[in-house]
């Protein structure tokens, strides 16, 4: 698929949208398969969408947040493993250009727009197995990384090791995901998210150059650095959305065209059972809700990242509790949603075939990635004692 996207003839929702009809051709049928979704993965570089977010002066199509977690949306309708590595792909853009000098992250923007590069992550700063060791003029990498989401198929690699010669410092590098050393062992296989590839890596001293270290600013080394964990919440919130739309979408045309009333009801059809429009009214509660206030928390992170460096502490608190809010929510309506959806389609709404177990599956997966509790407990916190949140890779 060619679409010409570089000088945005036809809108990237537009095409988004075309390459999500194409995916829920195969949805069910890869969610059974595991594995890395090859052919869905390059039809997005052949579209263009993965220089999204990039500006237009390095090749890419200058998107806003808001455009692009439209696109994430999109395609967490119908397959929330390819919305997963498509929203990581811009979080690990967003990535280098945080953390990382201007001399390191427009290079890095430009061959990705040109080349169509994928990024993959290896960051997961709670697992600090891999360690770096400096020598003369380059460094190395070693250990076991988990949770590496969209390393497969990749070209690039945000990585992470801890600094043995820094107190356990937290080091971020950007390298190319072929690099000798690096092994990624395929061996992602849970419940849901089948197709995120989220497995584990092996770094055998893996050759990392001081080019290649994410150090000016650093991560989390400023207002404005401390955004790429509110992007990454954001983007979750999105997901947990677009899951939830999709599993109203087929919910909806399940009961319209294959429900039956139960043998109690006085309802002709199931669109006319109470209890059924009950359910469908709070399903619609709640995805308004969700639209609501991730559609605020989108419109600041957007100012905020216009601001660049002249954002402020105590703005980047406020777009926190803005987007833990809209991430809670989410996570609570998707949730219920998802559950709920057989008091809605009935029993033969099970059939292995129709695998709708699919939605909460790949939704409880990925809203383990950090506990809901504590982000209530932070909302808590300023809410009675007004404690700003602490910047953290999670928060």
């Amino acid at each position: 698929m060619s679409l010409h996207l570089k000088t945005r003839p036809i809108a990237p929702l537009q095409i988004a949208r075309e390459l999500a009809a194409q995916f829920a051709e195969t949805a069910v049928e890869r969610d059974a398969r595991g594995g890395t979704p090859k052919a869905e993965r390059d039809a997005i570089r052949a579209s263009g969408l993965l220089s999204l977010i990039i500006p237009t002066q390095y090749g890419g199509l200058g998107a806003t947040w808001s455009e692009t977690f439209e696109v994430v949306r999109e395609f967490a309708r119908v397959d929330s493993s390819v919305a997963h590595v498509f929203g990581f792909q811009h979080l690990m853009l967003a990535t280098v250009r945080l953390f990382a000098s201007p001399a390191q992250w427009e290079p890095w923007l430009e061959l990705t727009a040109r080349k169509n590069w994928f990024w993959g992550n290896a960051l997961n700063p709670l697992d600090t197995r891999t360690v770096m060791k400096k020598f003369d003029g380059y460094y190395e990498f070693s250990g076991k990384k988990s949770f590496c989401s969209g390393a497969t198929d990749s070209e690039m690699l945000i990585a992470s090791a801890v600094d043995e010669n820094a107190s356990g410092k937290l080091v971020i590098a950007a390298i190319p995901t072929g690099r000798t050393g690096i092994t990624l062992h395929g061996d992602w296989d849970n419940i849901g998210q089948r197709q995120t590839d989220s497995g584990s890596a092996t770094f055998e001293r893996v050759r990392v150059e001081h080019a290649e270290l994410l150090l000016d600013p650093g991560p989390l080394s400023t207002p404005f650095a401390c955004l790429r964990p509110l992007i990454a919440q954001l983007l979750f919130a999105n997901m947990f959305l677009g899951i939830a739309e999709g599993a109203f979408a087929e919910a909806r045309q399940y009961t319209l065209k294959e429900s039956r009333p139960w043998f109690r009801s006085s309802a002709r059809s199931s669109g006319e059972d109470p209890y059924i429009l009950r359910h469908y009214g709070d399903f619609w509660v709640g995805l308004e809700s969700s639209r609501v206030l991730i559609q605020r928390a989108v419109d600041q992170l957007d100012e905020a990242w216009r601001k660049e460096h002249a954002l402020t502490a105590e703005e980047r608190a406020q777009l926190a509790l803005t987007i833990g809010t809209a991430k809670v929510a989410a996570s609570r309506n998707a949730l219920d949603i998802c559950n709920r959806l057989f008091e809605v389609t009935g029993a033969r709404a099970t059939h292995a075939s129709l695998r709708f177990d699919r939605f909460w599956r790949n939704l409880r997966t990925q809203s383990l990635h950090d506990p809901v509790d504590y982000r209530i407990h932070e909302l808590g916190d300023w809410a009675l004692n007004g404690t700003r949140p602490t910047p953290s890779f999670y928060s």
